[in-house]
């Protein structure tokens, strides 16, 4: 199940199968939670991007942007 899209593309998807259900980046199984966590510590996003290969800088603008519309 495809929850986010940026630009006609699907940002983060959800299928019981990966992870469990968690929800992730689309095609990978990197949860949406991970950069939030990252930065919460006080790690830089260069340093979550740097320890996640799978992981894409536009997920993170994804999570960007959606934190600037709800708040």
């Amino acid at each position: 199940m495809i929850f986010a899209m940026m630009k006609d593309r699907p940002i983060v998807s959800r299928n019981r199968n990966v992870t469990g259900g968690t929800a992730v980046f689309h095609g990978t199984k990197v949860p949406v939670q991970s950069p939030l966590d990252y930065r919460e510590a006080g790690e830089s996003i260069d340093n979550f991007l740097e320890g996640t290969p799978s992981a894409a800088r536009t997920h993170v603008a994804f999570l960007e942007e959606a934190k600037d519309r709800v708040v």
